[in-house]
């Protein structure tokens, strides 16, 4: 099937993305929902303006639309982003949230298009096993849960750092995916790019209650031989 993959640039649309290619759908579309709020009822927000490096690393036809960042602007944004694309579904990155699913199921009925969601109600331990497997690179680009302090901004989503995760989710009861909004994560690479994201300068913020690794400029990579 031909389909349009909604993506934030952060581990699970990229993962999602890549689940659907591999089951051999196209997949030519990147649709990326910009918030004004920060606090949007749907879509991921950090470091979304290094979105149209990830497209063109990936040879992806990316497709824009600007919400308010409530619900009901969330759900507009969506509708003008899909309205009219050449597409028979949506892939969707949503693991956990029936909040997400129903709204999302809302506006892809409305325009007569299936979602996808290969990462829905699946075992975390298991998905993320299989996203380290997968050839993913990514970091964590926002902290906000008792056990990740400032010192995991930046930091690599590898075999070490989820356990780690785990040692935390012992204490604490985070999930390990960062479905209960407890960290953000940025894509670096993939089997999808035909270079990796370099970031060449970023800021943090911290405060008490987490913070953002925001990237303020970045580059495709060569890919090393």
């Amino acid at each position: 099937m031909k389909l349009a993959s909604l993506f934030s640039g952060g581990k699970d649309s990229m993962f999602s993305l890549y689940l659907m290619e591999q089951m051999g759908h196209d997949v030519p579309y990147l649709v990326n929902i910009i918030p004004e709020d920060a606090a949007s009822w749907i879509f991921h927000t950090p470091n979304l303006s290094v979105v149209p490096l990830m497209a063109e690393s990936m040879g992806k036809e990316l497709v824009t639309a600007t919400s308010s960042g409530s619900e009901e602007g969330d759900m507009d944004g969506l509708r003008r982003a899909l309205d009219g694309l050449d597409v028979e579904g949506v892939i969707s990155g949503a693991i956990w949230s029936d909040y997400q699913w129903d709204r999302m199921n809302l506006v892809c009925g409305d325009l007569g298009l299936k979602l996808f969601a290969p990462l829905w109600r699946k075992d975390q331990d298991m998905l993320m096993d299989q996203f380290l497997d997968s050839g993913i690179e990514a970091v964590v680009a926002g902290c906000y849960a008792e056990g990740l302090g400032e010192e995991w901004l930046g930091r690599p989503i590898d075999r070490g750092s989820v356990e780690d995760m785990k040692r935390v989710r012992e204490r604490t009861g985070i999930s390990i995916m960062g479905e209960g909004g407890e960290y953000e994560s940025l894509t670096i690479d993939s089997p999808m790019h035909r270079g990796p994201l370099e970031i060449l300068s970023s800021e943090r913020e911290w405060s008490r209650t987490g913070g953002t690794l925001r990237v303020t400029s970045a580059r495709i990579g060569e890919r090393r031989a």
